[in-house]
């Protein structure tokens, strides 16, 4: 009995293992492709490079029509750091809000608000950038910045259900102490929805700093490109890619993402865990 009990778990760690060394190939190739030689990258067959080279980081890095990719790296991050603030004070704001408030029609502006998860953002894409091209605000960083001061729908929702699960009795004593609604929203809610925040604030990042729909649409002055427009830079129609720097400035993309993650797993993995529970 033991013993079948020990193989059931050890064949469960292997196809575990298995599994995931399956998902991490494609990580594992883009590694290996940015230290071969150009003429090795699709014709090798193994990992592992013949010879290895650095030149393709430094041909990325430095090789791009004058401009380093560190500019673009520099406007990511400004551009993820902007969208992270406004999108968790605006959505925790408005959580906070349906949460802990009562206004009138507040039941039918919660489902109005999550029927906008609904709506895809193709749909509203044309009358935002004609919105946008009127207020002259096209080829900055503005309309992809102004909207994430409005909150989002999901991480309103996912807020909501969060701070529902805190005790309303702390609301009770702080209001007896004297505190008006911003003082409970800023020194009781939300040092206690840090987990919801830190979700939030993870999920916005990697979709903000991965977004290159939007910033195709918006940015042309390549000065203004962040890093996903900055890796289109390498890409030829004709047929001259650089693919090795491609590779090399890809593997450099993902880092900030890794380490976004690592540092906030804690956070994330509580408040996915523990959100709609009841405290």
């Amino acid at each position: 009995m033991v013993i079948n009990r020990q193989f059931k778990s050890v064949l469960f760690h292997v196809i575990v293992l298995g599994c995931g060394l399956l998902m991490l190939y494609p990580v594992f190739w883009l590694l290996s492709a940015s230290v071969k030689p150009t003429t090795e990258i699709f014709t090798s067959q193994g990992l592992w490079p013949s010879n290895f080279t650095l030149d393709h980081y430094s041909e990325g890095w430095f090789g791009l029509r004058n401009i380093q990719f560190g500019r673009f790296f520099l406007n990511s991050i400004l551009l993820c750091l902007v969208a992270v603030f406004g999108t968790v004070l605006s959505s925790s704001m408005a959580a906070f809000s349906f949460a802990r408030i009562d206004f009138p029609l507040k039941n039918i502006l919660f489902a109005l608000m999550l029927g906008t998860i609904m709506l895809p953002g193709h749909v509203t894409l044309i009358p935002q950038y004609i919105m946008f091209h009127k207020l002259g605000w096209v080829d900055s960083y503005l309309p992809l910045m102004t909207p994430k001061f409005v909150g989002d729908a999901f991480f309103v929702f996912l807020i909501v259900q969060f701070i529902r699960g805190i005790p309303k009795e702390l609301d009770e004593s702080a209001k007896i102490d004297g505190c008006g609604w911003f003082t409970l929203y800023f020194r009781i809610i939300m040092p206690l929805s840090l987990p919801a925040l830190m979700t939030a604030a993870i999920f916005t990042f990697m979709g903000t700093w991965d977004d290159f729909f939007g910033q195709l649409i918006y940015l042309s002055d390549i000065k203004k490109f962040t890093v996903p427009l900055g890796l289109r830079l390498f890409l030829d129609s004709s047929g001259s890619s650089n693919w090795g720097a491609v590779f090399a400035m890809s593997v450099l993309s993902i880092v900030p993402s890794l380490v976004i993650f690592f540092i906030g797993q804690k956070y994330f993995t509580q408040g996915i865990a523990t959100t709609g529970l009841k405290g």
